[in-house]
């Protein structure tokens, strides 16, 4: 953005604000002015503890702007040494948002909201110094305070860029600057230029480097240099963002590299995005597209960017399957190979594993094999094989066959990234992974393989109907491979002859293939052969073959030719074409082009009738960025262009665009380019219609067949695709760059970390196998790689010999460990935790204490583990008990084992001498342990054998051999010690353990490098393997044990409702094995009971009547007595009968159900029990729902699927009065909330809105799943109903897939276990229930109903099967237990300590390890011991009650009805348990405190507790961040009844106004409050919009008036946010106000009936009217008229409507004060209406499409609305309606009216005559409906609920 004339070409900003006069400045606290001897100038010192309170500001207040455009900020300045500062911009932006910018060296990490972006400061050392050595040493410079030589510094910021990349904001001006302690600053400055400060005039002038953008400091800008030296010595220069290499986080400090003159800015950002580490953890911001496709890390957990399932592959073989025997590996290498149709078929095929059967040719039969005879064998079927080798059809075999299954191949590219394809219908895509063709759904993620290449394939081509597919394989054997792309069947493999084939090219009619290459000396070789018999079962036949010496890049044939071929290379284009055998070629007149690197080529698409075919333009782009338009029929150029980037566009200057590729297509052409661009031009040429930034060089672009999306490679590895109707870019797959050397999985996240060659550390989730993040160590390697058993915590080991464990939670760095020196060889934590362990290659073994998130050593062991047997990822192994560590070592003929907690030796075994016979010493490679019951260890040896010892003592108990060809480098066993998973050479063999069968693997392959590690997932239930890429197999076999069916699905049963639109799980251990079908239940979920043992526990739960009642209770006799010892404890088991029974304290209730009946329909009651009067609990947490005298319509007329006139667009707020009712979910970042019966999830990214509308009712609290799939919600009872609404909703589709109805009233609260597979639900005090559901069939599983009134309910994050509930002055814990398939509850009761007094404990939340803590109605924390179930310390946390607790590790936050949330440091309270009674609060900590505008009534936190969101009963969402004590408004609403709504004439914004005398603008486009006018003890009852102005000067300025309930009006003025004007016309209310059509008059009616015309611009009243006085005035409106239309003066006709039924039209003239009165309607009514508790207002309007006309609806003798025509003076049309109105609005733009009604219905009606559409998302009567001026939305208002409507049609 240019900078205004008077700010070029810089602006000195202290200068020309003049700061010394401290008039247009402010300065807060220690702010002075001294003169700093090394400049030799006057600085202003800003000192201070706290920088909050000394500070330097401008402008002097904040409603002042400095509107500075610049784009560039330099500030000059020196950090105090040993101190910390800020530095504050507030920068506007074309959106009219204000975007705070922060940096300080306080900060540890980045961090962003949608209006406060906060860059961490990292303070550079002077050069030479100790701190800087140590920061060299450490390889990062120093975090936190400035150092003690810290330098004056020259700070260069992009605004444009920043706000540009992280919020996808235009940069309008700089509004405001602050500088807090502690600093000295010199000067701030603007500009639009790039000042280089090391760069002197005269330097400048000679390098002309004003032509590149880069201009010398100004003199007032200049540091001092001595004469001789240089700038860079003695200052330091810092432009952010950095254009230097990547820095290892989003953080401000100075570039490795010096700046380099003459850079170019970018205009658009091409560096790589934030770190996803911070990013996670925040509010996600409004992200740009660039920023999608840029950020591979930024990934939610369990739910990515771009859901894609894992399904099941299912790859058909159409064709017969080839059979191979052992050997044919030698016939393949040698090219004597034939198509798949050359043998039998096989007579078994797999579904979409990757198996081949080794058979013999003739007779069909198995082959006898040994052990290790697979190793010579080879694959010839369309998948990545399985060689099984067997014995004859009666041997025993090893079952299932195949045991795994390819699933999904996590990778791209390999040999080239150049290599990617549409198919023909645009639903897929295919591309290389290393060895294997993938075709990839780009809908699905469904993958489908083409498997038989044995090295990388390094080209792929398509015919025009992608029928066939050729692929060519790199290395010294190229082969090239045909393939029949439907069916997936190989057609033909024949040698090429070339030795590297670079590109191959398709014929439109696949008859003809092109490829070109290298020979073995070096020189092009262009190849062309005859397919066109290939489908036939035919040869491929060379029909031409040419040598030259010129480069090709990219050689393509013409579509309209098969005979004609075009090329280009470094230097050269060239026109080929195939004659007689012989191949030809003529060069193109390049002319003054002839040295260009020309990159790719595409032909013109389309073709009229008039051209020949070969009149085609050929378009040709180079690595310059010249596209030359070649005529092929004249082979002439016939038009060159150069592209250039954005900045360049103007003086054509500079480098151009390198293009790599490019696509055309009919209407557009796409080109991909070394600066990291995907850009889409017109065929012309003239600007960029569309770009995309990718994080590395784009290598290919190819437009899809239907030209609406673009595919997009890079260099990265980076697969994608962008949409170009919607914009949006969808990644596909991404990949490492390099070999992954290991990985690890997680099981309780189901994560995956790879740490790879590439440099960098990835972690993938399991579900949808898709990036969440990616770590970069630019100078190390990432070697070694764990993940903590039960923490977030991921440790990883590099070749430097450093170990660092990171918190994913907090998304920090939490330890570096430097007890290496060398490459990490091992690194691995026991499996209960408590131990981490790490080995390096010179022998060094060391133990670290892992119990804390910090991790500290214990011991360090030297020369322990042996140095030569090289790194792996499973050097180290745990025994399943976390006892026994063992590892090769001190030599590698030496296995070692050692007891883990102590490091101490317990057994040594020589491997060496095991084998007698052996001439060579045999060398231990891997070791593995069994399960503990077998007590047994693996060995893999270099002798290709497995060793099984035993691991107490030493002895061998049986060895395999041979197991590979070569050294086995991976060994897995599974949990059930059934399978051994083995990995060598580049195949994965899985083994029989127990060697019970003839042959007792199988072996498959896939990848074309060695396979670095193979395990099995923690589930069992899948295997992966990486080495070139990774691959996830399913595995097939069946556990030994089966889990009772009733409380878990297997993969093969149906699905629960919804489940097949939602992505497919990785299902827990603990779930039922697959293949398996879940058996029905015997009777449906019963109703529970309680056991008539232990009645003394029954008093501390239930009443004393329950004794007699239970005696004679149907069903105790099947009860089961508890054992337990403890009174208190209570056994709730089901009742096996048909007659189900709920005891409930005094009333018993039974109730029964036939088995066929739904779990989640309402049960009905053969006895309906006496009512009862149930008091509310003194607690504001308990839910108590509005009250609401509307109620449900009789009929509703749903529009037509897809008609829908009225679309919902927005609602505008939050419902304060629910509890719990927000939800957030920080590592995928869903954010639901709910607004009356609507529930509103809303992208934190875009703003974008979804609603969910499923209640009727007010919905009173939301729950979601743990990850994030699954969201439920719970409203009251709709009319008839006798049970509540639970809905449970898909996140992925917003459907909702099921509805529960079991609690009587209202549901108080909900929660889900840690592994999601229940969900407790809890009834109200009327209710008082506890529910428990199945969430994978949602039936009700248990039904307990207590005495006592509960408010909160929360599932222990340790263990699913414990629960715990809060209520009067009790905590109750709940143990499940499951037990053939029934479901028994334990439950104890333990009560608050008596020093509390009779409390309501009315908030909980579980703690670290065994804590629970509590809140009560008086203030108090209790933190309970959930081992003993009792309380041993209490603190006063708050002056009210505690309704919300969220406790993350070490942290709690507490939120009350004192609108105070607090946050308190709980680190010690785990060391105070063991304390128990005699525990004392003084050791916990109040952090922070912020005071919110209500009280708080929900709470979502990240895992570190350091931001959320809180809600309040205010109606308003904010965003907290603890790190900066800042409070932000989300989302904001009225608390009470909205009264009135009105649109600004521009419908920019709307004002609405309420109950408590609020005045609030909304902004239309982003729906968030822009300014409220409150006025204290007054309601707001009406109010009007100014309309536009005539008057020219005034265009600015829009005002809206608004009528208050003590008869004033007040005008408020929105462009400078103040009231202008206060009147008082009225002594009683005002129930009406308008503008004039003018805006010079302003008309109010009051409760009285009386009508004033008052001047907005004298304040006075000039005009009374009481021709409806006694009656409230219901309506006023004003429009405009002829001047002498109706027979009476004035242009403006305008209307009074009075709750009498009458109706008083009136012409005037204001200017003239003339007021006439023209008509006076009076509508009947009956005398006594029935059934109505108070008349439905009177309402009229004029009728925007028939002049003359008014429309009128109101209480009368039919429901009905009525056109009066002011012209004929009689009613000339009637509209039916269901009920009286309540709300009127008609459209200006098209012939609809909205009616609102009190039964909760807006109904469209369009007019004269057509079919009434009916819409609902109202909770309570539609009171208010207003159209914009527009007449294209429409804004409904339900008491506090908005609801914002777009109008289609008409």
């Amino acid at each position: 953005m240019a900078a205004a004339a008077w700010q070029s070409p810089y602006l000195n900003v202290f200068k020309h604000f003049r700061v010394e006069e401290w008039k247009r400045s402010a300065k807060e606290g220690d702010v002075t002015a001294c003169l700093d001897k090394r400049l030799k100038g006057t600085v202003y010192r800003i000192r201070g503890s706290i920088p909050a309170c000394n500070y330097l500001q401008l402008p002097r207040t904040g409603t002042q702007s400095l509107g500075l455009r610049g784009r560039y900020l330099y500030l000059l300045f020196r950090p105090l040494p040993r101190k910390h500062f800020v530095v504050h911009l507030d920068v506007a932006t074309q959106e009219n948002q204000v975007v705070r910018i922060s940096f300080s060296n306080l900060f540890r990490e980045f961090k962003s909201t949608a209006t406060w972006l906060q860059f961490p400061f990292v303070c550079a050392a002077a050069k030479g110094s100790l701190d800087e050595s140590t920061a060299r040493a450490s390889r990062r410079d120093l975090v936190g305070a400035a150092p003690a030589n810290v330098r004056w510094t020259c700070l260069m910021l992009d605004l444009h860029y920043i706000l540009s990349m992280y919020l996808n904001r235009r940069y309008s001006h700089l509004k405001s600057i602050k500088l807090c302690s502690n600093l000295l600053v010199r000067n701030v400055c603007t500009s639009d230029l790039v000042f280089d400060p090391g760069v002197t005039f005269s330097e400048a002038r000679q390098a002309n480097l004003a032509g590149h953008g880069v201009s010398p400091m100004p003199r007032e800008m200049a540091f001092p240099v001595p004469k001789g030296e240089k700038w860079h010595d003695h200052y330091d220069y810092i432009r952010f963002p950095s254009e230097g290499s990547k820095l290892p986080y989003d953080s401000i400090q100075k570039s490795c590299s010096g700046p380099a003159a003459g850079g170019q800015p970018s205009e658009d950002p091409v560096r790589q995005l934030p770190q996803p580490v911070t990013l996670t953890k925040a509010v996600r911001d409004r992200l740009s597209l660039i920023h999608q496709i840029t950020s591979p890390r930024a990934m939610p957990h369990r739910c990515p960017a771009v859901t894609k399932s894992i399904p099941e592959v299912h790859l058909a073989a159409p064709g017969p399957l080839r059979a191979m025997r052992a050997g044919d590996q030698e016939a393949e290498e040698n090219g004597r190979l034939h198509g798949v149709g050359d043998s039998g078929q096989s007579p078994a095929v797999s579904d979409g594993g990757v198996h081949v059967y080794a058979h013999r040719r003739s007779e069909r039969a198995v082959r006898t094999a040994r052990a290790g005879s697979e190793e010579d064998a080879s694959r010839k079927g369309p998948r990545a094989a399985v060689l099984a080798s067997r014995r004859a059809a009666h041997c025993r075999s090893f079952l299932p066959d195949p045991i795994l299954k390819l699933r999904k191949i996590i990778g791209f590219g390999g040999c080239s990234t150049k290599c990617a394809l549409w198919t023909q219908n645009n639903s897929a895509v295919v591309y290389p992974c290393h060895a294997v063709i993938v075709t990839l759904q780009i809908q699905t993620g469904e993958q489908r393989f083409f498997t038989g290449h044995t090295d990388k394939v390094s080209a792929l081509a398509f015919n025009g109907s992608s029928t066939l597919l050729a692929s060519a394989q790199a290395g010294p054997l190229s082969l090239l491979r045909l393939w029949d792309f439907p069916g997936g069947s190989c057609l033909s493999v024949f040698k090429t002859h070339v030795r590297a084939l670079l590109s191959l090219s398709f014929s439109y009619s696949g008859a003809v293939l092109c490829g070109v290459g290298k020979d073995g000396h070096g020189k092009t070789v262009v190849v062309v052969w005859n397919t066109a018999q290939v489908t036939c079962g035919g040869d491929v036949v060379v029909l031409a073959k040419a040598h030259t010496d010129v480069d090709i890049q990219t050689l393509k044939i013409a579509f309209f030719d098969d005979t004609r071929m075009v090329s280009c290379g470094r230097d050269n284009v060239r026109l080929w074409r195939v004659r007689s055998g012989a191949l030809r070629s003529c060069p193109v007149n390049l002319g003054e082009y002839h040295s260009l690197e020309f990159t790719d080529l595409a032909f013109e698409e389309g073709h009229s009738a008039e051209r020949e075919p070969e009149d085609r333009t050929l378009f040709v782009c180079s690595k310059s960025g010249h596209v030359l338009e070649v005529d092929y029929k004249h082979v002439c150029i016939r038009s060159a262009r150069r592209l250039l980037p954005s900045q360049q566009q103007g003086g054509g200057a500079g480098p151009g665009i390198a293009i790599n590729s490019i696509s055309i297509s009919s209407a557009f052409c796409a080109t991909g380019s070394e600066d990291g661009y995907l850009r889409l031009w017109p065929l012309d040429f003239s600007a960029v219609v569309l770009e995309a930034e990718h994080e590395a060089p784009v290598t290919s672009v190819c437009i899809s067949p239907d030209s609406h999306k673009v595919l997009c490679t890079t260099t990265a590895g980076n697969l994608g695709y962008l949409d170009i109707e919607s914009r949006d870019y969808s990644t596909l797959m991404r990949s490492h760059e390099d070999s992954i050397l290991a990985f690890s999985v997680e099981g309780v996240w189901k994560q995956m970390a790879t740490v790879s060659q590439d440099n960098t550390i990835r972690v993938w989730d399991l579900v949808s196998m898709q990036q969440l993040y990616d770590f970069t160590a630019a100078d190390e390697m990432p070697c070694a790689v764990a993940f903590h058993p039960t923490q977030r915590i991921l440790a990883c080991g590099f070749d430097s010999g450093m170990v660092r464990t990171f918190s994913l939670a907090a998304s920090d760095l939490l330890m570096e460990h430097k007890q290496h020196r060398t490459v990490i060889t091992g690194l691995t934590f026991s499996p209960d935790g408590n131990f981490m362990f790490s080995s390096c290659l010179q022998g060094t073994l060391a133990l670290y204490s892992s119990v804390e998130p910090k991790s500290h050593v214990l011991r360090v062991l030297g020369n322990v583990v042996a140095r030569d047997a090289g790194s792996g990822p499973d050097a180290l192994v745990l025994s399943g008990d976390s006892r026994l560590l063992a590892f090769v070592g001190p030599s590698k003929y030496v296995v070692t084992v050692m007891e883990a907690c102590s490091l101490d030796e317990l057994l040594r075994v020589d491997i060496s001498i095991l084998d007698l016979n052996s001439t060579a010493l045999d060398t231990a490679v891997r070791v593995c342990f069994a399960p503990v019951p077998r007590g047994e260890l693996l060995v893999s040896t270099s002798s290709n054998k497995i060793l099984v010892l035993d691991a107490k003592t030493g002895r061998l108990v049986r060895e395999v051999s041979p197991v590979h060809k070569l050294s086995c480098s991976s060994l897995a066993l599974s949990e059930d010690a059934r399978y051994l998973l083995t990995a060598g050479d580049k195949v994965i063999k899985v083994w029989d353990y127990r060697m019970r069968f003839d042959i007792n693997f199988q072996v498959y392959i896939g990848h074309s490098e060695p396979v670095r590690q193979v395990a099995f997932t923690p589930d069992q239930r899948h295997v992966i393997s990486v080495g070139d890429a990774i691959f996830l197999w399913d595995f097939m076999a069946l556990p030994v044990e089966r889990s009772p069916p009733a409380l878990a699905r297997s993969s093969e049963s149906p699905p629960p409702p919804g489940a097949g639109k939602s992505p497919e799980k990785l299902k827990d251990a603990s779930d039922i094995p697959r293949q398996t079908i879940p058996l029905p239940l015997l009777s449906s979920p019963p109703c529970l009971d309680v056991s008539s043992v232990h009645l003394a526990g029954c008093q501390s739960i239930f009443s004393e009547s329950d004794k007699e009642e239970e005696a004679c209770l149907p069903g105790s006799s099947g009860m089961v007595a508890n054992g337990d010892k403890d009174a208190s404890v209570l056994v709730v088991e089901p009742v096996r009968s048909e007659e189900l029974v709920v005891v409930r304290p005094k009333v018993r209730r039974e109730s029964s159900r036939s088995p066929g009946q739904s779990a989640h329909e309402p049960r009905k009651e053969t006895k309906s029990p006496k009512p009862q009067c149930y008091v509310r609990p003194d607690s504001y947490r308990h839910f108590t729902p509005r009250f609401k005298a509307s109620v449900l319509p009789q009929s509703f007329l749903s529009p037509p699927a897809g008609n829908e006139l009225l679309k919902l667009k927005a609602v505008i707020g939050y419902n304060g009065n629910g509890r719990g009712n927000m939800v957030w979910n920080p590592d995928t970042g869903f954010f639901a909330y709910t607004c009356g019966c609507v529930i509103v999830v809303e992208d934190l990214h875009s703003g974008l809105q979804n609603h969910w509308l499923g209640h009727t009712e007010e919905i009173s609290t939301l729950a979601v799943s743990h990850d994030a799939q699954v969201l439920a919600s719970a409203s009251g009872r709709r009319n008839g109903d006798s049970h509540c609404q639970i809905c449970i909703w898909n996140i992925q589709d917003g459907v909702c897939t099921t509805s529960l109805f079991h609690h009587k009233t209202q549901v108080q609260a909900m929660a889900y276990s840690q592994d999601d597979r229940f969900l407790a639900t809890l009834g109200d005090y009327n209710d008082q229930a506890v529910a428990l559901w199945n969430t994978y069939t949602y039936e009700l599983l248990s039904s307990t109903c207590i005495s006592e009134p509960v408010h909160d309910v929360a599932f222990s994050p340790f263990s699913h099967r414990e629960m715990a509930c809060v209520g009067k002055g009790a905590v109750t814990f709940w143990l499940l237990e499951q037990r053939e398939g029934d479901i028994n509850l334990k439950v104890h009761r333990s009560p608050a300590p008596a020093v509390l007094g009779p409390v309501e404990l009315t908030s909980l939340c579980y703690g670290a390890d065994t804590l629970l803590y509590s809140g009560t109605n008086s203030g108090q924390v209790c933190v309970w011991d959930t081992e003993t179930n009792r309380c041993f310390m209490t603190w006063e946390a708050d002056d009210g009650e505690i309704g919300v607790l969220v406790c993350r590790r070490s942290r709690l936050l507490s939120g009350s009805n004192t609108k105070r949330i607090r946050l308190w440091a709980v680190a010690a309270v785990r060391e105070l348990r063991l304390k128990g009674p005699e525990a004392r609060s003084h050791s916990v900590m109040l952090e922070h405190e912020i005071t919110l505008d209500g009280t708080i009534v929900s709470a979502a936190f990240d895992d570190s507790l350091e931001m959320g969101i809180v809600g309040t009963t205010a109606g308003t969402l904010w965003y907290i961040n603890w790190a900066e004590s800042t409070s932000i408004r989300l989302i904001s609403g009225h608390k009470n009844k909205v009264n009135e709504v009105s649109f600004s004439p521009d419908e920019t914004h709307c004002a609405t106004c309420g109950e408590d005398g609020s005045v609030r603008i909304w902004s239309l486009g982003s729906m968030e409050l822009v300014v409220q006018f409150q006025v204290l003890n007054q309601s707001c009852q009406c109010l009007a919009w100014k309309p536009h102005t005539t008057v020219a000067w005034e265009a600015e300025s829009q005002h809206v008036v608004a009528g208050y309930s003590d008869g004033t009006i007040r005008v408020f003025s929105i462009s400078r946010t103040e009231m202008e004007l206060k009147m008082h016309p009225h002594a009683t209310a005002l129930t009406a106000i308008a503008y004039s059509t003018d805006g010079e008059m302003i008309l109010s009616g009051g409760k009285d009936g009386l009508v004033a015309v008052s001047s907005p611009r004298t304040g006075m009243t000039i005009r009374v009217l009481a021709d409806h006085k006694g009656s409230p005035i219901t309506v006023l409106q004003c429009t405009r008229k002829q001047y002498r239309e109706f027979g009476v003066e004035g242009g403006e006709l305008w209307l009074a409507t009075s709750s009498d039924r009458r109706v008083s039209v009136w012409a005037s003239d204001w200017l003239k004060d003339k007021c006439e009165l023209l008509d006076w309607l009076s509508f009947p009514a009956p005398a006594s209406p029935e059934g109505l508790s108070s008349l439905p207002p009177s309402l009229a309007a004029f009728c925007p499409w028939e002049h003359g006309t008014l429309v009128y609806v109101g209480f009368g003798m039919q429901k009905e609305a009525l056109f009066y025509s002011l012209h004929k003076k009689q009613v000339v049309e009637k509209i039916s309606l269901p009920y009286f109105a309540t709300s009127l609005s008609l459209s200006p733009a098209a012939r609809f009216m909205a009616v609102g009604f009190s039964e909760r219905l807006l109904r469209l009606l369009p007019c004269p005559a057509g079919a009434p559409q009916d819409y609902g998302g109202h909770d309570d009567a539609v009171h208010l409906c207003r159209f914009a001026p527009g007449g294209r939305r429409l804004l409904t208002a339900s008491h506090s609920a908005l609801l914002v409507w777009e109008l289609g049609g008409g």
